[in-house]
């Protein structure tokens, strides 16, 4: 191709992609129409339902292909409500109790919109000083929140599991554990440890240690004797126990482990302490959290999810380790093509205490709604949800018919029916948590519990409140007669 051909070929080029270059006045109108459905979503959104069970399930979207030429904004955010935002479950809502959900702070959604607009690269302290610098200092806030020194390191991940993957790797590399021991070594966790720590462990190339499931309390909690006897007898049997898992708030009962009296067996064993506080964990900034949350500080690493206890949008997790320069040794590497960043320091930067490389300026989403709602308004929100689960526990508690096996530690509860006697207890509490979730005004949600079917609340939602639990209780009340009902006909 000769110069002028190249030319006029360059210059056709530009004009086609300048179309992603819109200008002040084409960008005007699709923001108001983005701005507007979302004022809209908020402002229905207490009278939406919190599940809807469409038949096509957002099939409709595959009708609108991704093609050559662009649609307007009205037709493309219709289909986002028909498709996307209407069928499934919205984790928006207050009314949503099923899973811990993800928060939806509106100041965290302009953050994220201003982190994408700007671009900032958060990965490297080089590339964005104040990025690096923001995300750090929320890693720190974090640690002295839960009583970690001030040096301690960590990074913000796109969630727990992520984040337990750092933790599980640099507490692998801490202990010394290789490949020709791993079949020795041991791990010490309950039945009721969160799966993406199983995950993480055979991520990590640590599925072939021998892991035990620690006997439970009453209540659900690790029973530090037990683990003190199992600790002893792997010793014996000339074992290398190196890795505890504690967990501060368990997916299905919400459960706090004695996170004080384990890391006294840690100690005296010298095991790497970790505590998956991806649920619980910022319930430290409540004082009646702080309370049960107490030994957590003695942890080695920590993982705490932003999107969870701090009503942040999916996507935000957190890892913590008190050994900063043990994480880095785990995750960093160099190569030759970055070596311009080298001649900048003063930050960690999170490219070297993580598996990623390339991320999004996730501190911004966090930074910004704590900074324009101040701490107060979390620690408040934090207290009222454990108070909620106390409301919710005492009220099913004198509700005829049903039954509350466990006290709640933090904010889940989790209760079933009893039928008469002639009707199957399991079966009929499936036939209620579907009734419930068909209604739609409420979501639970169920798991099995030494083999009984149980239903769940998991209050966390900022917008959860008093008169949310209520309506769900008088759901759940009318749903079981109107089952009973139906049972003794048939």
């Amino acid at each position: 191709m000769d110069t002028l051909h190249l030319e006029q070929r360059l210059h056709h080029l530009e004009q086609q992609s300048l179309l992603l270059e819109p200008s002040a006045t084409d960008r005007l109108p699709v923001q108001q129409a983005v701005e507007q459905y979302a004022q809209a979503f908020l402002e229905d959104l207490p009278q939406l339902p919190v599940f809807v069970d469409t038949p096509d399930k957002g099939a409709g979207l595959l009708q609108s292909p991704i093609e050559e030429e662009g649609i307007p904004v009205q037709e493309a955010l219709g289909l986002l409500k028909e498709q996307v935002d209407t069928p499934g479950i919205n984790p928006a809502s207050g009314g949503h109790m099923g899973y811990i959900p993800g928060g939806s702070l509106y100041y965290s959604g302009l953050g994220d919109y201003l982190a994408a607009v700007t671009n900032r690269y958060a990965g490297i302290f080089y590339s964005s000083p104040g990025a690096v610098r923001m995300e750090n200092m929320l890693i720190r806030w974090m640690a002295q929140e839960i009583g970690f020194p001030q040096d301690t390191a960590g990074n913000l991940t796109s969630g727990g599991s992520i984040a337990s993957l750092i933790a599980l790797v640099t507490a692998r590399d801490a202990q010394n554990i290789t490949c020709r021991i791993i079949p020795d070594s041991v791990i010490y966790c309950t039945s009721h440890t969160h799966h993406c720590l199983d995950k993480a462990l055979r991520i990590a190339g640590l599925g072939e240690c021998q892991l035990r499931h620690v006997p439970m309390d009453a209540q659900y909690r690790m029973d530090p004797k037990a683990l003190q006897m199992q600790l002893e007898q792997d010793k014996a049997k000339g074992l290398k126990p190196w890795l505890l898992i504690a967990s501060a708030g368990t997916t299905d009962v919400g459960a706090v482990d004695p996170l004080a009296a384990l890391a006294d067996l840690a100690q005296q064993h010298g095991l790497w302490y970790h505590v998956d506080a991806a649920y619980g964990g910022f319930f430290a900034l409540s004082p009646t959290g702080k309370q049960k949350l107490k030994g957590i500080e003695r942890a080695d690493s920590v993982v705490m999810d932003p999107h969870k206890g701090l009503f942040i949008p999916y996507g935000s997790g957190a890892v913590l380790i008190k050994n900063s320069q043990q994480l880095t040794e785990s995750h960093h590497y160099q190569a030759s093509y970055m070596q311009d960043t080298l001649s900048v320091t003063g930050e960690v930067s999170p490219a070297d205490v993580s598996p990623e490389l390339s991320k999004h300026f996730r501190g911004l989403r966090i930074w910004l709604p704590l900074k324009l709602h101040g701490v107060a308004a979390f620690r408040s929100a934090l207290e009222e949800k454990l108070l909620l689960a106390q409301y919710t526990y005492q009220k099913l508690q004198g509700l005829p018919g049903f039954e509350v096996p466990v006290a709640p530690d933090l904010s889940v509860v989790i209760f079933r029916y009893l039928p008469e006697a002639a009707i199957d207890a399991n079966a009929f509490n499936q036939k209620l948590i579907q009734a419930v979730q068909k209604d739609g005004r409420v979501f639970l949600s169920s798991t099995l519990l030494d083999g009984q079917f149980m239903i769940r609340f998991a209050i966390l939602s900022f917008r959860t409140h008093k008169a949310t639990l209520d309506l769900a209780l008088e759901i759940l009340q009318e749903k079981a007669k109107e089952i009973t009902a139906s049972w003794q006909e048939a």
